[in-house]
């Protein structure tokens, strides 16, 4: 298993700075194929500007703090990584330092608006990098049903759960991705423009419906657990509070809470089109895209899946008797001539 996480984070590792490349290529062979001349002082009407993509100018205060408080996440989590464990967390990690190059290129726009290369990396880094935290989720969830002997109460099996959902968000990326090349040539091209909204608004909403269903399924998970295995759900119920793997399934749910939130604003964004007035506006950048990630992504510092999940897990064998102590638990409150399914819920025996 040690090896297929490995295998995923390397992906989408890989994923992102191939995409970065190809977006980089993209911005290089862009022609400026205006026939109007560029405004003498592109500071003077910028929402006018044909030259400038975002039609507002960043401001370097707003880029501060977003880089400083993403930054303030990354290295503590970065440090646990290493000295508490949890490397399989290593796509969130990762995913936060990238996300942090696309808040920090925007003080590259306040200088140079028009820049074409500059906003093309800016627009990757920001708008794809949520695809590592994403991943993160995915493996923590099957990793956390695994450690807790609760891999019947998953929809999919934890074994799979990883493929499964991040064979999903790397087409979602693949196609994001494309759309984000083809738009990024918005103010010298309109017709291209909106053929890579669209279709980076379709990849979006794709991830957006995955990672909706992913969360639901994960809710589904946390009933299931409570339900037929009361132990396992209590077991840490004696000691304190924040060691109770409870505080981490919340922290879990709370970060699925901050994707969604901003996955819904980045389509409702593409919907608008290109120049739509979310896209437009700076301040719903930093409201309704950078401030949820933040909390999806700073609920694990006093939570690190590391202090609760250890790296290596138990191997099958050691995961069916860990199981089967479970439920055997469970079954002492159910009642004589109750038993438990095959699929975890409770039956009477028949005469």
């Amino acid at each position: 298993m040690t090896g297929r996480y490995s295998l995923t984070r390397r992906a989408v590792g890989s994923l992102l700075l191939n995409g970065l490349y190809i977006l980089i290529a993209a911005s290089l062979a862009d022609a400026r194929n205006l026939d109007i001349p560029p405004p003498a002082d592109p500071y003077a009407a910028p929402q006018i500007d044909p030259y400038n993509p975002l039609k507002y100018i960043t401001t370097n205060a707003y880029s501060a703090v977003g880089v400083a408080l993403t930054l303030a996440i990354a290295l503590p989590q970065t440090w646990m990584t290493w000295k508490i464990g949890g490397r399989y967390m290593l796509a969130l990690v990762i995913a936060e330092y990238t996300y942090t190059a696309g808040i920090a290129l925007r003080f590259g726009l306040h200088v140079h608006p028009e820049s074409n290369g500059i906003y093309i990396a800016e627009y990757l880094f920001v708008t794809l990098s949520p695809c590592g935290f994403i991943a993160a989720e995915y493996v923590l969830l099957g990793r956390l049903s695994r450690w807790l002997g609760a891999s019947a109460h998953v929809l999919i099996p934890p074994q799979k759960i990883t493929r499964v959902f991040v064979l999903s968000d790397v087409t979602t990326f693949l196609i994001q991705a494309a759309g984000g090349c083809i738009s990024a040539s918005a103010h010298t091209n309109p017709q291209m423009a909106v053929t890579g909204s669209r279709i980076f608004l379709a990849g979006l909403a794709l991830q957006l419906a995955s990672f909706a269903f992913f969360t639901l399924l994960y809710l589904r998970f946390l009933y299931r657990v409570h339900k037929y295995q009361p132990e396992t759900w209590r077991q840490d119920a004696d000691g304190l509070w924040w060691k109770d793997w409870r505080s981490l399934a919340f922290a879990l749910f709370i970060s699925c809470l901050g994707i969604l939130v901003r996955s819904v604003y980045r389509t409702i964004e593409l919907s608008e089109g290109y120049q739509g007035h979310l896209t437009t506006t700076e301040k719903y950048f930093y409201l309704c895209d950078l401030l949820p990630l933040l909390v999806a992504l700073v609920v694990y510092i006093p939570f690190w899946p590391g202090r609760f999940v250890p790296d290596k897990l138990p191997t099958p064998e050691e995961e069916d008797d860990q199981e089967t102590d479970g439920v055997e638990l469970g079954k002492e409150k159910l009642g004589e001539g109750t038993f438990i399914d095959s699929e975890g819920r409770p039956s009477k025996a028949s005469a």
